[in-house]
Order: C-alpha cells, then sequence, then structure tokens
C-alpha cells in the first residue's frame, strides 16, 4: 500500500493505492491523525481509486478518522470508491456515515 498527499489551502488529499488491511491499516491511521491532530487541517479528502482491497483493520483505521475529525470540527471526505470497497462500507452500514462522493471534483466542491 502507498500513500502519497496533495496539499491546497485548507485541504489535504490523501492518495491510497493497493489493500488496506491488518498490515497496512496502521499507516493509514498514522496519516490520518497526522493531519487532523498534528496539523489541524480543517479538511482531509482519501482518495480510495487505487485501493483495491481493505479488511474490518482498514475500516477501523477510517472509522478512527472520521471520529477525530468530527472531535476537532474538521471534516474527512472519501472519494472513489471501487464496488469492493463500496460494497464493504454498505455491508458494515458505514456508508452513510462517511462523506462519500464519486470524484475528486465533487470531493472538494
Amino acid at each position: 500500500m502507498q500513500i502519497s498527499e496533495r496539499r491546497q489551502t485548507g485541504v489535504t488529499i490523501l492518495d491510497v493505492s493497493g489493500r488496506i488491511d491488518l498490515s497496512s491499516s496502521p499507516n493509514v491511521r498514522k496519516a490520518l491523525l497526522l493531519e487532523l491532530r498534528e496539523k489541524h487541517t480543517p479538511r482531509v479528502i482519501m482518495n480510495l481509486t487505487g485501493v483495491n482491497y481493505i479488511d474490518s483493520s482498514g475500516v477501523a483505521s477510517l472509522v478512527e478518522g472520521l471520529k477525530l475529525a468530527r472531535e476537532l470540527n474538521s471534516r474527512f471526505i472519501l472519494f472513489g470508491l471501487n464496488p469492493l470497497v463500496r460494497e464493504v462500507l454498505q455491508l458494515t452500514h458505514l456508508l452513510t456515515v462517511f462523506e462519500v462522493f464519486d470524484s475528486e471534483e465533487q470531493a472538494l466542491a
């Protein structure tokens, strides 16, 4: 799994690719906590276009990021969910909990 970041005024976009699983989810968690807690980024957008697999530990990292964002009055947005990732979030009843958009343009608007 790889994570790269792009910054705009008040926004960080985290581009994630590969598998978010037990071995890589700590890196997702670390990136989210860094942006939200340490850098106080008001809006963090996660691009999941390149993610081809997510397991429960990956979902837990996303939920932790969402919880922290809410505590800090920040926004945590997901976009580019492939059918598998979308299905996992739907089965866990989290699809409606997260702000989810189809494209980067929609997430930035």
